[in-house]
């Protein structure tokens, strides 16, 4: 059973999960850095994770997180995260979780895969600068 300490501040529930995962940071729409980690805990608002180092807070991010069921008993599944990184203290980093989906997994995971720009998180990373430029014009008027 997952409880609360009477001074949390999140208004959504964390579970701990201890889960591999690969990151990758986007800044001025390109990927600047990427790694592996592992989950601390995980919710419907943000994910606690911990890498090698200090990530840089602010960036946008994409975790590609192993899930623990199989789809249809025999497929592998990874959830897909992408927010924005809201600290990191040391090793230990807290994101967003402004969108997400499952995908199916290779059934070998490559330890060092190239680097390469996926276009959903650009597209992802653009609509959100977009929104953040229209709410900002809203409030000038």
């Amino acid at each position: 059973m997952l409880h609360r300490e009477h001074n949390e501040r999140r208004a959504k529930a964390r579970f701990p999960m201890d889960r591999e995962l690969r990151y990758k940071l986007l800044e001025d729409d390109r990927i600047v850095e990427s790694g592996m980690g592992q989950t601390l805990n995980v919710g419907s608002g943000g994910v606690a994770f911990v890498v090698d180092h200090e990530l840089r807070a602010g960036a946008f991010v994409e975790l590609s997180i192993s899930w623990p069921v199989l789809l249809d008993e025999t497929c592998k599944m990874r959830l897909i995260v992408y927010g924005r990184l809201l600290r990191s203290a040391g090793r230990k980093s807290v994101c967003t979780v402004d969108k997400y989906e499952f995908r199916t997994q290779a059934r070998v995971l490559a330890p060092a895969a190239p680097v390469r720009a996926d276009s959903t998180l650009l597209r992802w990373a653009e609509g959100m600068r977009r929104e953040s430029v229209k709410a900002l014009n809203g409030c000038a008027t």
